[in-house]
């Protein structure tokens, strides 16, 4: 069977070329909300990002015990979300600080939004 072949009778050619032009136009934002969502979708690093947009900045070791995680784990998370370029550092002394970039919240704050309506809905039930 030949490739992109289709039992359609008509193929609105217009409508495929307007798409084509869409998702060409839009390439890089896909690109960075595929790379947002790749990196969120593990429920711990998802949850480190809520408590970054949350909290704003928290080190390590406060992830580490609102988890219940070790450091080690938490670390590894946050070096792949950092080297994903999706948070950021700060050092303060020896304390490592990190928060979410500014350009990602747009993408995340309607998940959060959802995860803390979802909040609300249990407590008013």
């Amino acid at each position: 069977m030949e490739k992109n072949i289709c039992i359609r009778v008509f193929a609105d050619q217009k409508q495929i070329n307007k798409c084509r032009e869409k998702i060409k136009a839009n390439f890089s934002s896909f690109s960075q909300l595929g790379k947002v969502l790749e990196l969120a979708g593990s429920e711990v690093r998802l949850k480190i990002l809520y408590l970054l947009e949350e909290e704003g900045e928290v080190c390590p070791c406060d992830i580490s015990d609102i988890l219940g995680m070790s450091i080690p784990a938490i670390s590894q998370h946050l070096r792949k979300m950092k080297d994903g370029n999706i948070i950021k550092a700060r050092r303060s002394g020896q304390t490592i600080f990190y928060s979410l970039k500014e350009e990602h919240l747009k993408i995340l704050i309607p998940f959060f939004k959802y995860i803390n309506q979802q909040n609300l809905k249990r407590e008013t039930a």
